[in-house]
């Protein structure tokens, strides 16, 4: 008899204006985050593993122009694209983490690579990029990566001498753009991916939560996985996701109350604004956030899809 296996996902929080939503966009982003289920769903029912999972349904993410991720993330200062992504494991809490690469079609797939295959756990810069092309890695334009949207952000950023955004054309302008997957395979194991274009108009290499180990991505065997998206200094400095699998080793707390302390607590009042997707060990997915939206969905052990955007639904 198969054991339970499940998954979950977002694709960033923040503001998400539903007055700025038209229906094809909507149906649109309903459409992506579908499509990234479906991936990972189908390698947990072949009895794959929950890395090879959330690898698939991230790099569903960051083929899509809509996510800020991959092919959609947002410009620098310098009118460039840098890539942050980091993976994890819970078994043997082996990890795999990259930033500030600009020539990578799915940073994803390559913080696996730095899991699987290199006695390092975290890359940055042209280091990364030589350690990919000697894997075997194709060198990817930047022209791939552009797109009208985010350079349009990019220049309204720079007018107003920000990285973020004073108004917005977008329903999700103002949406702290990350994506990630989180999932529990037939063989009981746990496993969390993140990938994330950072902020517009972004200076000086910056980098954010998502790459870090315990601040954005976190994973442990028989208790939970976590991928968190939001102010990434903020969460950061809260270490959000081993935050979470501390509060439910530790206190015993449940997934749902573990994540929504933090989420809704010290974060907030720190004004650190934004969410997470979690999965305990018994494939019990649960976001939280402090936002008005999420782009997330979950298929659950029984094999039930919900896909929600707005904090409300």
């Amino acid at each position: 008899m198969a054991k339970p296996f499940s998954i979950a996902i977002h694709g960033g929080a923040g503001t998400i204006l539903r007055e700025k939503m038209t229906q094809a966009l909507h149906d649109e982003f309903l459409l992506q985050l579908e499509a990234s289920l479906c991936a990972g769903q189908a390698v947990l029912a072949q009895g794959g593993s929950a890395v090879d999972a959330v690898v698939s349904a991230v790099t569903v993410l960051e083929d899509s122009p809509l996510f800020n991720a991959g092919r959609g993330s947002v410009m620098t200062s310098q009118e460039m694209v840098e890539m942050d992504a980091a993976i994890m494991e819970g078994r043997a809490h082996n990890v795999g983490a990259i930033a500030g690469v600009r020539h990578i079609k799915n940073p994803i797939q390559l913080a696996r690579q730095v899991m699987q295959d290199s006695e390092h756990v975290f890359l940055i810069g042209d280091g990364a990029e030589a350690f990919a092309f000697k894997q075997g890695y194709v060198f990817t334009e930047q022209d791939y990566f552009f797109t009208e949207r985010r350079y349009e952000q990019l220049m309204r950023v720079r007018q107003a001498g920000q990285c973020a955004l004073s108004e917005s054309e977008y329903p999700d302008d103002d949406k702290h753009g990350t994506v990630g997957a989180v999932a529990l395979d037939q063989q009981g194991n746990l496993a969390a991916a993140t990938s994330t274009g950072g902020i517009t108009n972004k200076q000086y290499g910056r980098v954010g939560d998502s790459p870090l180990i315990g601040a954005g991505t976190f994973a442990e065997n028989g208790n939970v996985a976590v991928s968190c998206t939001g102010m990434g200094e903020f969460f950061i400095r809260k270490m959000v996701a081993g935050d979470v699998a501390a509060r439910m080793r530790y206190l015993g707390e449940d997934v749902a109350t573990a994540c929504d302390s933090i989420i809704h607590g010290e974060l907030k009042r720190m004004g650190g604004e934004g969410g997470l997707v979690a999965m305990d060990a018994n494939g019990q997915a649960h976001f939280s956030m402090n936002s008005s939206g999420m782009y997330r969905g979950a298929i659950d052990t029984l094999g039930n899809m919900v896909i929600k955007i707005y904090a409300d639904e």
